[in-house]
């Protein structure tokens, strides 16, 4: 009898230690949860350091870029040149590259469209200039050719010939890519704060 209540006994304990397994087991997850925050927090602290550092206004960044028209024709690119360098907002650049490059990251890849008033301004009918052809002597002016001219503040522009005729010629100091919608793809490279 007594190896029966024994037995009874043992079953009893056994049965008893189970409860008291499957409670602690059901509390277990939630000693989970500040680990897992702890980890989160550890993991966001690593990648703001060195190299998950985000381009801000001031830095001094290096970036690849290709820029294209809209219909897809490249009109400039840092490809086979070393990488453009540059202090984000300084002016150095186009606004609208400036602004595009704020909170990317070294590696990371973006294509932006920028339009005319965040990128080289509206074409400006007043820097359209027709001038009398003798104003050019015996030289040959043909269209396309770039025209260089000072100012009266003494700096010089430079300005496209877009027509010519028997008796005046006519030349555009706005920019080249004045009013047109640009599109460029950049990387960043590296970002110096």
């Amino acid at each position: 009898m007594a190896t029966h209540e024994t037995h009874k006994h043992q079953e009893h304990k056994a049965a008893e230690h189970k409860k008291e397994e499957k409670k602690g087991f059901k509390f277990r997850p939630l000693y989970i949860i500040p680990i897992v925050i702890v980890l989160a927090v550890i993991y966001m602290a690593i990648s703001t350091t060195s190299n998950g550092q985000v381009v801000a206004l001031g830095d001094n960044i290096s970036v690849e870029y290709t820029g294209t028209f809209t219909n897809g024709n490249v009109f400039d690119s840092s490809v086979g040149r070393a990488p453009l360098n540059f202090t984000v907002g300084s002016g150095e650049l186009i606004q609208g590259f400036d602004q595009a490059v704020v909170g990317m990251k070294v590696g990371e890849n973006k294509t932006v469209t920028i339009q005319p008033a965040q990128g080289y301004g509206l074409s400006n009918p007043a820097l359209i200039t027709t001038v009398n052809a003798s104003v050019f002597g015996n030289q040959s002016v043909q269209v396309g050719m770039m025209i260089t001219r000072t100012t009266q503040g003494g700096q010089q522009v430079q300005g496209k010939v877009t027509a010519v005729n028997a008796t005046t010629v006519t030349v555009d100091f706005n920019h080249p890519l004045a009013g047109q919608v640009l599109i460029f793809n950049i990387k960043i490279v590296a970002i110096k704060k």
